[in-house]
């Protein structure tokens, strides 16, 4: 198999995983018409590679493609990031995109972890100021009701995230602010919107005062962008296997972020809070554990989405012009054997 492209002559990279093929960085495979082609990432052209390079490197490219949960499929035509940052593009019926537990358990779980980490540090350095009252002056209340009094101005002042708001502007939040985010849903009007409080500190008194609080509204993809910067900081504590295995249930239920939504309501004490309103506020922090982590793992699965969609659709545009080119180079001359295992290979398939 040749190394360059034999349109640009760029290099065409190597992989780590496809024993008969190391060669490329995006594979493309065609089972049921025998094609394997190298995808140029300089000029996306499409290297049909040699026969003799190909069946034992397609077996192995569509056996990677169905060990990998990771996954997005238009109706013709999928793609799956390897573990090593290979791209498989597989023509054909797609198979049924699956939502896998593994792929957030060790994130959500290494969240966990290092939430308790910091909770026994916190209650460390507790103990160690409660141990001399007398040097401090102090109590165990005095203590705590400092510390607490610390922490609440960190999370009241503390910018943890920043999200796009109107034209070029850019909105900095705290984790008080995070946390008092709420999903606005009207009955008898499609879709959603996120409301955040614009308060940096002065929430309180405002609530003191008996006034409502001024908050930024999204919609649309505004909405689902701040979302992906706020569940991570709603969702700190991470979750267990359990927590990840019921999320991800939810959304084999609610599979796109929109179907998503509507199911927040009832989400513990909610449904009971919100049923009879025309006006649904669902606050964040209030949804249950797995709801919570759901909506983290839709939004980002939805981002994924929409960022591939583009793409896929020019990788099927490009497939149609290299499977012409590639119908034309292959019947210059195909052997009996070929022919043979282009037919064993489609019926496997069930084509």
């Amino acid at each position: 198999m040749y190394r360059t492209c034999l349109f640009c002559h760029a290099d065409l990279g190597a992989n780590d995983l496809i024993e008969h093929l190391p060669i490329g960085r995006r594979l493309a495979v065609d089972s049921g018409k025998g094609r394997l082609w190298v995808v140029c990432r300089k000029c996306e052209r499409w290297n049909l590679t040699p026969f003799g390079d190909r069946w034992e490197a397609m077996e192995e490219c569509e056996r990677l493609f169905r060990d990998t949960r990771v996954r997005f499929s238009t109706d013709e035509i999928g793609i799956a990031r390897l573990k090593d940052g290979t791209e498989v593009v597989r023509i054909g019926e797609p198979l049924r995109p699956e939502f896998a537990a593994w792929r957030y358990g060790d994130q959500f779980g290494r969240r966990r972890r290092r939430h308790y980490a910091l909770a026994v540090g916190s209650a460390v350095l507790v103990g160690a100021l409660v141990v001399a009252p007398a040097v401090a002056g102090i109590g165990f209340i005095g203590v705590r009701g400092l510390y607490e009094l610390a922490s609440g101005l960190l999370k009241d002042r503390r910018t943890v995230a920043r999200i796009g708001g109107a034209g070029e502007q850019v909105l900095p939040l705290t984790q008080m602010q995070i946390e008092a985010a709420r999903i606005l849903s009207v009955r008898g009007e499609e879709g959603w919107r996120l409301s955040i409080p614009k308060d940096r500190g002065e929430g309180f008194w405002r609530s003191f005062r008996g006034e409502p609080p001024e908050s930024h509204v999204f919609e649309g993809n505004r909405a689902r962008e701040a979302l992906i910067k706020l569940m991570p900081r709603l969702n700190q504590s991470g979750g267990g296997k359990k927590e990840v295995q019921e999320a991800v249930q939810l959304l084999e239920l609610a599979p796109t972020f929109e179907a998503l939504i509507p199911k927040l309501a009832y989400s513990g004490e909610l449904q009971v809070m919100f049923r009879k309103q025309d006006m649904k506020t669902i606050p964040l922090p209030d949804l249950e554990l797995e709801y919570r982590l759901a909506l983290e793992m839709s939004a980002h699965e939805d981002a994924e989405r929409r960022w591939l969609a583009g793409e896929l659709l020019e990788l099927e545009r490009a497939w149609r012009e290299a499977e012409e080119l590639a119908a034309i180079a292959d019947k210059l001359g195909l052997p009996a054997e070929v022919e043979e295992r282009v037919a064993s290979i489609r019926s496997s398939e069930g084509r």
